[in-house]
């Protein structure tokens, strides 16, 4: 499910102007609208008698008549689950009543992580998130090797190699570390 608008749902606790007065700066403080509505929808979701998880707090759990529901939350998007299908019907009517909602029907991609669920079971997938990110790192048309090195390679601390540019190296590895989730045979080459 996905809200609409969610910051504006959000219940700011200080004036806000619509333009910011020349020479005011507060850092730190720029943008509010988005841990307001975190503090609204983490509410509501506590008066629902959701709890929320101690160790990842986008995750919410309530013991419900038919089993349990789970709702993962990113940012306005909800991801709901749980054991009966009445149960996660009520809950998306009852946040519908709160918040203007568009249910997305049944989950088929997600953060870059494509769904095919099934009877027998669900298949999570990052195939086209790879290929963006050998895209975006300059190796889209790399043929595949078993090792991400030139064979009987010398390394030495007098390279003639250009710089690397830092913030993109760290967006590159970080986007292999996420890959990991669902490759996990990929842990340990993308942490060398």
């Amino acid at each position: 499910m996905d809200v609409k608008s969610a910051f504006l749902n959000g219940d700011l606790k200080e004036e806000v102007y619509v333009k910011q007065p020349p020479g005011y700066v507060v850092n730190g403080q720029e943008h509010r609208a988005p841990r307001a509505w975190n503090q609204k929808l983490d509410t509501v979701l506590k008066e629902m008698e959701f709890k929320r998880c101690e160790s990842e707090h986008a995750l919410y759990t309530r013991r419900a008549e038919h089993g349990q529901l789970v709702v993962g939350v990113y940012v306005d998007d909800l991801v709901i689950t749980g054991a009966s299908k009445k149960e996660i019907e009520a809950f998306k009517a009852q946040m519908k009543k709160t918040f203007r909602m568009s249910d997305l029907g049944l989950l088929t991609y997600y953060l870059g992580i494509e769904v095919e669920q099934r009877k027998d079971g669900i298949t999570l997938c990052q195939n086209s998130y790879a290929r963006k990110l050998l895209e975006r790192s300059g190796m889209g048309k790399c043929r595949p090797n078993k090792t991400p090195m030139e064979e009987k390679l010398k390394l030495s601390k007098d390279s003639k190699a250009g710089k690397v540019d830092a913030t993109s190296y760290r967006s590159i590895v970080g986007g292999l570390r996420y890959l990991v989730h669902t490759r996990r045979t990929w842990r340990l080459p993308s942490a060398m």
